[in-house]
């Protein structure tokens, strides 16, 4: 029960992340993913069929990789919001906290393995 709960909160997280640009989606739903795999098959096969982000994880779960085109758009993504909010903020320290807390995601999805494949 409390995976499925756990699950849930991370498919949230995801969700909120499609439309916030500096929180990831995909990580969220690795770990919703996992969770569910082990708690609630019904629940773990809806996500993977979802036509969107199931082929991601399965192809995650199968290879460790990513496609070329999903790291692009998330590392650009990222890039554009970070200037966005470089440029919106008011202040200095604002603005090197948004870049502090955009680099460790940035440099784990930059050293990923690519697959060529493009969903």
């Amino acid at each position: 029960m409390l995976l499925k709960i756990v699950g849930m909160f991370f498919v949230a997280l995801a969700f909120i992340g499609a439309f916030l640009p500096l929180l990831p989606t995909t990580p969220f739903l690795l770990v919703a993913a996992a969770c569910f795999a082990k708690s609630s098959p019904r629940l773990y096969n809806m996500l993977l069929a979802n036509k969107v982000f199931g082929p991601l994880i399965y192809h995650w779960q199968q290879s460790r990789c990513i496609p070329k085109r999903a790291k692009v758009l998330a590392l650009s993504s990222m890039v554009v919001a970070v200037l966005w909010s470089g440029y919106i903020l008011p202040t200095i320290w604002l603005k090197v906290l948004v870049v502090a807390l955009v680099v460790w995601p940035f440099i784990f999805l930059w050293r990923l393995p690519t697959s060529n494949s493009n969903l």
